[in-house]
């Protein structure tokens, strides 16, 4: 479904994506959750937060890597191919380009909740 321009499976794909790795980094946390965490209406202060800083942290060490291996290839590294510098490049630009559509989304519902009126 596209909502201005935006496809919304896109962002529910991301959405699925920080909560597995909110999952993965609570300890001892199961990956699938358990249905108590499923039904749980309030979520912890700072889930968010740490979720989306895990977010941005994994986006930036993506851009990094793949930095660092067209750099490699670039002087001549004989173990890097062209084709693991381009793949490493696009997925790094799909991350950050994924991060920039919901950082847009959650701005928007930013703006569309500051202007309700009280």
């Amino acid at each position: 479904m596209s909502v201005g321009g935006i496809d919304t499976s896109r962002i529910e794909a991301m959405v699925a994506q920080l909560k597995a790795t909110a999952a993965r980094a609570t300890p001892g946390a199961s990956p699938l959750g358990d249905a108590a965490q499923k039904t749980r209406e309030v979520a912890a202060p700072g889930e968010f937060t740490s979720i989306l800083k895990n977010s941005l942290d994994s986006v930036n060490r993506a851009q990094q890597s793949a930095t660092a291996l067209a750099q490699r290839f670039e002087m001549g590294d004989s173990s890097v191919s062209l084709a693991d510098a381009m793949i490493a490049l696009q997925k790094s630009s799909i991350s950050m380009q994924a991060t920039i559509q919901v950082r847009n989304r959650v701005v928007s519902a930013y703006q569309e909740i500051m202007s309700m009126g009280v």
